[in-house]
């Protein structure tokens, strides 16, 4: 087979708000597909493009509409900005998420904004974005996307978790890729410590000093979601309509509510890594663990004591930009109309090549 090659700039904004990961990646084909990442680059939002992005989700839809189309501006400055700084020339799309404002497959509906033909006539690039509204329309949960890029960039791993605004796993059983939301992660988090002022808080320092609460934790460990057999996914709207009421009315400390939510994704995701394990015979399975938890040590440990699985932390680049270089694998191959998203992955009817293109005839 002919070796092919494409340059792209991965754009991921994840509901956690902690910013926009840009990732300019070159993606080789030839038996396979293999990666490299170029040159990376966090950036943080202002306290203004913050707020905006955390007031979206109930403004009115003009004001929504107009947000888009500035977001898809800002992002497509961002780009120049990167591309300037970093002397990158050659680009031959860029691969956007967007950022998510609503996301409840069940009433069939999703939206990231960002808009791609402001992305793209701000940045004068080929944009390729929206991965997620075609699955939505096909039945299926619009998400999780990264799981292709799981099984064809890191299928070395029994699984690959995702410590994010959600926490992610996938992996491959009965030759299948399978994949879901564990359970809302830094989302709710760092909605606490926002309110004291502070991002994140740093390797799980005072959750460790907090005190576990056994009648929230055994609450939050029995809600239905739990139950329910993928595929399955979470928005925002879980965080905002289930669980921040029923952690509020605990009126517990900063601490303790730390404490008790880090040791609830702790039991979450090692009570599916251990059950999943045994589906796919693995005495110890190993787990790549990436995004913004990983840095979690104290939620790592707790991970790692719980379940029977070697975690496996990979580079400070692969651990925060994995899902961005990703997305640019994702455009990769809508660019060639091959599958990117996986029905056996998010119920949708077919396997389909999803994405929407912007930009192709400005070039």
């Amino acid at each position: 087979m002919e070796t092919k090659k494409w340059y792209v700039i991965g754009i991921m904004s994840g509901t956690s708000l902690d910013g926009v990961d840009l990732a300019y990646v070159k993606i080789t084909r030839n038996s396979g597909y293999d990666f490299e990442l170029l040159q990376t680059e966090s950036l943080e939002y202002s306290e203004l493009w913050k707020k905006r992005l955390e007031q979206a989700f109930s403004i009115s839809a003009e004001k929504l509409t107009l947000l888009d189309a500035e977001y898809g501006v800002f992002l497509g400055d961002q780009v120049r900005e990167f591309m300037d700084k970093n002397d990158i020339k050659k680009v031959d799309f860029l691969a956007s998420h967007g950022h998510t404002i609503f996301h409840d497959p069940q009433r069939n509906y999703t939206l990231q904004i960002g808009s791609g033909a402001h992305l793209s006539a701000r940045s004068g690039l080929k944009v390729i974005c929206d991965f997620r509204v075609q699955d939505i329309a096909l039945g299926g949960q619009g998400a999780p996307l990264v799981p292709i890029g799981d099984k064809l960039l890191f299928g070395a791993f029994d699984f690959c978790l995702n410590i994010g605004g959600f926490a992610n796993i996938s992996f491959d059983l009965q030759s299948e890729r399978i994949a879901y939301d564990i359970c809302p992660a830094n989302i709710v988090l760092n909605h606490y410590t926002r309110m004291k002022g502070m991002d994140y808080d740093d390797r799980g320092l005072i959750a460790s000093q907090g005190q576990i609460h056994l009648d929230l934790l055994e609450e939050l460990n029995e809600l239905e979601y739990y139950q329910q057999e993928q595929p399955k996914s979470l928005g925002y709207e879980f965080v905002e309509e289930t669980m921040l009421p029923m952690i509020d009315k605990y009126k517990l400390s900063f601490k303790d509510i730390l404490r008790t939510y880090n040791e609830h994704i702790a039991v979450q995701i090692a009570k599916d890594i251990n059950l999943k394990s045994k589906k796919i015979q693995r005495d110890q399975a190993t787990v790549l663990v990436t995004g913004g938890g990983a840095y979690n040590d104290f939620m790592i440990r707790r991970i790692s004591e719980l379940s029977r699985a070697e975690i496996k932390l990979p580079s400070r680049e692969l651990i925060e930009f994995k899902e961005a270089l990703i997305f640019a694998f994702l455009g990769v191959l809508k660019d060639q109309e091959e599958v990117n998203c996986l029905k056996s992955v998010t119920g949708a009817k077919i396997d389909h090549s999803s994405g929407v293109i912007y930009g192709s005839q400005l070039r």
